[in-house]
Formats: structure tokens, C-alpha cells, sequence
């Protein structure tokens, strides 16, 4: 069974990384903060953990206020890095756990919980200005990430107490996960800080000193401060200190802390701190019984029908873009055009492209293909959904009609 060996709390403040790219871990201005890293990265190291479950939120770099969601949990097999504006970090590709990622998804849908998924979209500083110190990377990463992205940005933030039950949550639903697996859970964010306004470059550390105690012997009376109570004591963008509450939440209810380091250099006061669990007294808790969505249990058992869920989205997820991006004018007359060209623009396998070559409807959603993505791809064949329907069940659209009440309204 998986099990939470720890957490990390870290600020995610963008220089860090870009301190770390320009070598400036000698620099008196930045050895403070890189060398309260190095503990971390030791216990890390140590403890060898196959995933880092990371709260923490995106800086509209792969959400836009046009979506943004309050929860979203990416499910893909590999994250990149995100370009903010100034190009990528040289930071590898990170690997995902989509099994992993989509028990969990599971479970907190089950448990009402409304989480977006994502795949496709890069990781910004929220992830890779802490990730870069704490693990090594070179060539390559030596575990997974599980990204959960909160929305600190845009009011209605979620509560601090709303974050702390979604760790919760996320704590049985890990220990819920049949494979054998270490994780540690990483919240992102703060310490006390404001970025905007008059009140621009404030800072309160004997606030961030009473908040890092209260983390570890009192996280309830954390979680009933509004985001008010939050600025006024952090400043604005303090309030992002929800998502360590999200970390607490998945630890026990005993931790300990090993290892607190803060720097205050300009606008944030930047800290890290690892958290390890104390076990309670008496015998240890009977194990999590494994779970699926229970959503679906029996779903199998009904013939000719087919769930498009987290699993099919992560496999089809080229297929149905491509089918999707019929909606674009210019994509359609590039399938009419040259279908070939199309598929390679969007990279698809032999198999994927078997399917549409051969307008196998059915073949297509048992594959993984969402309907409504499928019906854009008719259009453009000049297929009305009727004449799908009647070839996925084998018939002529004339035989399917005569099983309709009224066939003349088609």
C-alpha cells in the first residue's frame, strides 16, 4: 500500500530559481536561503520517496481567468517546465504517476471534492523553484510528481479550512492505493509577503515565527482565520499559505518538525521546513481498505457501454485533440486537405490513425474517445450523429430510425 513518509513546506518565490540557473548559491546575498536547502534535499535523499504529491498554485501560466479552476490535479504522465516569459528554466521533463493520479482523482471526486484534471500544461515556479534544490535532476529526475493546483489568485479563494480537509482527503485516498509507494507531500507558498498596492513590500516575521509554531501544535486555529485575518497579519499574497494548509492536512495529526529555515532578503520572507510524522500510541491503525470509484462499480456488467474517465483521457488525449480541433476552420481544411499532415501535427499513433482512416466510430470510443469530441470529426465527414449511432451498433441509419419513436423527426 502507498503510505505519507513527510512533508515539506517551501516558499515558491520565482528568484529562487533564477538565482539557482545563475549559479549564485556562493553569493553571501543567496547562501542563506540555498544553504537552508541542503537539509531538505539530505532527508530527501535518505528517505527515497517515489513521488512528491506538490500543492501549490499557477501563476496564470497554464490557467487564464478565462478557467480557472479551484482545484486541479494533473493526471499526465510527464510535466515540462513552463516558459514565463523569459524562456524555460533548463529543467528536464518530470515524470507523472497517472495511476496514482487518477485513484486519487477518484477519491476526492467520491468524496465531493470537485477536482479539475489536466494534462498538456507545463508546471511554473509554483513547482520547479523549490523542486530544482530539493532534488537532484541531472539527468534526470529520481521520482514522480502528483501536481494539485489550488487557486490563490482569484477570489473566492478556497478556505483554509477547505484546503486542509482536501489533505485529508488526499491522505486516504494515497493510503488507499494498492501499489507500494513512498510519498512525500510538498505545500508551496508564502511566507509573509505583498506584491501590490500601496502596501506593496510588507512583511511581518514575527507573524511568520507564530504561524510555523501554530502549524505544528495547533493547525485548527490556523484553519478558522478567514483570508482577511491571513493578509492582515502576511500581507495579500501571504494568503497562499492555504496550500501548506493542504500539506498539513495529509500528515498526521502529531508531526515534528526537523529541519525550519526562513530568509528574508527583499519582498518575501522565504522559508523551508520538513515535517515527519509522530505516531500515536497503542496499536498501529488497521489498513486502508482499497478503493476504486465506486461511482462505476458494475459498469462492466452493461453491455455496449463505455466510461470515458481519467484512464481513456490520458491515452486518448492526442486522439481526441485531434479530433477536437476540428472546430478550428483552418485544422478542417487541412484534414480535407491532407489527412496525413494532420495526423502528424498532432502525433498519433498507428493505431489512432487506423481508427480515423477507417471512420470506425465504435472502435474510436472503445478506444478512449469522448462522443462529444467524436462528433465534431462527423462533421466534417458530413455524418450526422444518427448515421454514428447506426454504425456503432452495426446497423443502417433506415434500421436504426425503426427503433426510434418517431422516425420521421430525423
Amino acid at each position: 500500500m502507498a503510505s505519507i513518509i513527510g512533508g515539506i513546506g517551501t516558499s515558491h518565490v520565482p528568484t529562487i530559481g533564477l538565482a539557482y540557473d545563475r549559479k549564485r548559491q556562493n553569493d553571501p546575498a543567496w547562501a542563506p536561503l540555498f544553504e537552508g536547502y541542503e537539509p531538505v534535499a539530505a532527508w530527501l535523499a535518505e528517505r527515497k520517496p517515489d513521488v512528491l504529491l506538490f500543492f501549490y498554485n499557477d501563476h496564470a501560466n497554464s490557467f487564464f481567468f478565462d478557467c480557472y479552476p479551484t482545484f486541479a490535479i494533473g493526471v499526465a504522465p510527464e510535466f515540462e517546465m513552463a516558459d514565463e516569459g523569459a524562456g524555460r528554466r533548463p529543467l528536464p521533463d518530470i515524470a507523472g504517476h497517472p495511476g496514482l493520479a487518477r485513484h486519487v482523482t477518484d477519491c476526492l471526486v467520491n468524496e465531493e471534492f470537485d477536482m479539475a484534471t489536466f494534462q498538456d500544461r507545463p508546471l511554473d515556479h509554483g513547482c520547479n523553484s523549490p523542486l530544482g534544490l530539493m532534488w537532484p535532476h541531472d539527468p534526470a529526475w529520481p521520482g514522480a510528481i502528483l501536481p494539485i493546483a489550488i487557486n490563490v489568485l482569484q477570489y473566492p479563494l478556497p478556505t483554509a479550512r477547505r484546503c486542509f480537509k482536501l489533505g485529508q482527503a488526499v491522505r486516504r485516498a494515497v493510503e488507499s492505493y494498492p501499489q507500494d509507494l513512498k510519498v512525500v507531500v510538498v505545500g508551496t507558498g508564502g511566507l509573509s509577503h505583498q506584491i501590490h498596492g500601496e502596501r506593496t513590500g510588507f512583511n511581518d516575521t514575527d507573524w511568520d515565527e507564530e504561524f510555523l509554531r501554530l502549524f505544528v501544535e495547533a493547525p485548527e486555529q490556523l484553519t478558522a482565520m478567514t483570508h482577511a485575518d491571513l493578509i492582515r497579519r502576511g500581507g495579500a499574497e501571504s494568503a497562499e499559505v492555504i496550500m501548506w494548509m493542504a500539506m498539513r492536512g495529509a500528515l498526521s495529526e502529531k508531526i515534528a518538525c526537523v529541519h525550519q529555515n526562513q530568509y528574508l532578503a527583499t519582498t518575501t520572507n522565504m522559508a523551508v521546513a520538513v515535517y515527519e510524522q509522530v505516531e500515536a500510541g497503542g496499536p498501529p491503525p488497521a489498513p486502508v481498505k482499497p478503493q476504486s470509484n465506486g461511482q462505476l462499480a458494475g459498469i462492466e456488467d452493461i453491455p455496449g457501454t463505455y466510461a470515458f474517465d481519467v484512464e481513456h483521457s490520458v491515452k486518448a488525449l492526442r486522439l481526441n485533440r485531434f479530433l477536437w480541433r476540428h472546430r478550428e476552420p483552418a485544422f478542417r481544411e487541412l484534414v480535407t486537405r491532407d489527412l496525413e499532415a494532420a495526423f502528424e501535427e498532432l502525433r498519433l499513433n498507428e493505431e489512432e490513425r487506423d481508427l480515423v482512416r477507417r471512420r470506425d466510430w465504435l472502435g474510436l470510443v472503445q478506444y478512449g474517445v469522448s462522443f462529444f469530441v467524436l462528433e465534431k470529426f462527423a462533421r466534417v465527414q458530413k455524418m450526422s450523429n444518427l448515421q454514428v449511432y447506426a454504425s456503432m451498433r452495426g446497423e443502417t441509419l433506415e434500421a436504426f430510425l425503426q427503433t426510434r419513436r418517431v422516425p420521421e423527426s430525423a
